[in-house]
């Protein structure tokens, strides 16, 4: 060390800048790793507290919005381009440094935010959260990655389509290949539908409004967010979708429990069981898996209008309590309980309607909960299966013969879908009512591209809802 180093004082200590939106942003998202928690749930605490405080305001629960929400759907993608700017394998970087690195990876290349910004921020998150030594490793990732814009990043990491689709798709898109490949099964078709789909998976959902029927009506929810705010939903006569920024809690009808938020796959679902004709009595309906009652809630309303009742039934207590709040209000005769759908206490042949929307991989909701897709593994489907096909024997069980049974997921993944309906039908894995296909495609008058039938399935990218299933069957013995 010459001498004049050795007399230059040193640079006084900076106590890091603490942001509290990217604070915030890690916050969230080590819960959803340390946890397993989901964004959706964590996020509304985090940002309501934080509102609380004079410096956090609407734009900045938007940005941290977009941060959590853009990192989750983006993971694969950013893990992939990180590995490639560290000398050492992505699973012993420490995960809150993973986190910090990936957020700073979405703000330089999902944002519109200058590379400068990005990854002087979050250097500065680095050091608030992880301390200076790491904070040094933050910066040097960071700066490999602004060198390049993601076209440039996916060029490089991702393996050319024609060499493995699958791969190259799960990389570009940011899903795990298994599900690429599940998901490519069910759609069908060739390069352009899978690629429509993955991107509708990365992109923000609305958020859609029910209207319940005989308690409000979608003009009252139009005329109480304005015409900048809500528009008219495309399928269902329910339905509003709101602008972005749309506050839900705000709208009066919301808060009295007469309108919810609920995706228009789910209404269209439960609009298609309840106007399936029917032989016979239209008396009592049965929702065999109601919570957490958004279905339950406009079923409810529907049968109300026919003088019908609905009997609402869910496995876990505290689901089953979330039901009651959903159907609170609601002026037909309904009762809640908690039961099991697989083991029930009502007779056989008791109901006129039956709907099971049964519990699933979730696949097809991965632009509401971008974490799911790195959570499930292909196995996770085997533990659904023999639930799944339960559920619906007992199902076609409980509706009268000349009933109809609508058997739901919120899942494409065809092991979920139409395996399970033709297994049960076919008397795999224990006997069932014998019952026929009802063609599900005339019950959703003007929706497109419905495929062949008699079942329905629904996609992000061809009808902006969640990829619900459903399948009509009437009991014929």
């Amino acid at each position: 060390m010459n001498e004049q180093a050795r007399r230059r004082p040193p640079k006084p200590y900076r106590r890091p800048k603490k942001d509290p939106v990217r604070i915030l942003a890690f916050e969230a998202l080590r819960a959803v790793d340390e946890r397993d928690a989901y964004a959706n749930l964590v996020l509304p605490p985090l940002l309501k507290k934080a509102r609380e405080k004079d410096d956090f305001d609407g734009r900045d629960a938007a940005l941290a919005t977009e941060l959590v929400y853009g990192t989750l759907r983006r993971q694969g993608t950013y893990d992939a381009i990180i590995a490639t700017c560290i000398d050492r394998p992505l699973r012993e970087v420490d995960p809150p440094v993973l986190d910090v690195l990936a957020l700073g990876a979405h703000q330089l290349l999902g944002t519109r935010i200058p590379s400068h910004a990005a990854v002087s921020a979050s250097v500065e998150l680095a050091r608030v959260v992880l301390g200076d030594g790491r904070a040094k490793f933050v910066n040097a990732v960071l700066r490999k990655i602004a060198q390049d814009d993601l076209d440039a990043w996916l060029e490089r990491v991702a393996p050319p389509y024609d060499e493995d689709a699958e791969d190259h798709l799960a990389v570009v898109h940011s899903h795990p290949r298994w599900v690429v490949s599940a998901l490519w099964d069910s759609l069908g078709g060739g390069r352009a539908g899978i690629e429509d789909l993955l991107e509708a998976d990365n992109e923000r959902p609305e958020v859609t409004l029910v209207a319940r029927p005989g308690r409000s009506t979608a003009a009252e929810l139009l005329d109480a967010v304005g015409e900048e705010s809500g528009l008219p939903g495309r399928w269902s006569p329910y339905a509003v979708r709101l602008a972005e920024g749309g506050e839900p809690g705000a709208i009066e009808a919301v808060r009295e429990g007469r309108a919810g938020v609920q995706d228009e796959g789910s209404q269209l679902v439960a609009i298609a069981l309840a106007d399936a004709p029917l032989d016979g009595p239209d008396e009592r309906w049965l929702d065999g898996c109601a919570g957490p009652g958004g279905k339950a809630a406009l079923l409810a309303a529907l049968a109300a209008g026919r003088g019908a009742s609905l009997l609402a039934s869910e496995k876990q207590p505290h689901r089953a309590r979330l039901v009651e709040r959903a159907l609170a209000g609601n002026p037909g005769p309904y009762q809640v309980i908690a039961a099991d759908g697989t083991r029930p206490p009502w007779r056989p042949g008791s109901f006129d309607r039956v709907l099971v929307d049964v519990p699933c991989s979730g696949l097809g909701a991965l632009r509401r909960r971008p974490e799911a897709r790195w959570r499930r593994r292909p196995e996770d489907l085997e533990g659904f299966a023999p639930l799944q096909r339960a559920l619906l024997r007992e199902a076609l069980t409980a509706v009268r013969i000349g009933g109809v049974v609508g058997y739901a997921t919120c899942s494409p993944h065809l092991a979920e879908t139409r395996v399970v309906v033709e297994d049960v039908l076919k008397g795999r894995g224990g006997p069932a009512a014998e019952a026929e296909w009802v063609d599900a495609r005339p019950l959703m008058p003007g929706v497109p591209a419905l495929g062949d039938g008699p079942d329905v399935q629904l996609w992000p990218h061809l009808h902006g809802t969640d990829a619900m299933y459903l399948a009509l069957l009437r009991r014929t013995a």
